[in-house]
């Protein structure tokens, strides 16, 4: 199978982008994946501090405060991705 064939391209210079644009967006994704893992550790720590301190495992207003700037930043799919992001780390409430 050809470069062509594997990136849909039609020509030789197009499938050398995209397969080194694939490769970009292959380590970004894993720079991502890392970046969301450490922000996962980090929230268990916020959560555990703040049950540990009587407090409730999520505070809503923080919640929407990160809402918002996901909001912002990348417009309605922003809050999509929010909403994962606030799920992977806080759990479902």
């Amino acid at each position: 199978m050809t470069a062509i064939d594997v990136t849909g391209a039609r020509t030789p210079e197009a499938a050398d982008v995209i397969t080194g644009a694939r490769e970009r967006i292959d380590a970004l994704d894993d720079r991502i994946i890392g970046l969301i893992q450490e922000r996962m550790a980090v929230s268990a720590v916020v959560q555990e501090a703040r049950i540990t301190s009587g407090g409730r495992r999520v505070n809503l207003s923080r919640e929407m405060e990160i809402l918002s700037h996901y909001s912002e930043a990348l417009g309605k799919p922003g809050t999509s991705l929010a909403m994962t992001l606030l799920e992977l780390c806080r759990g479902r409430i």
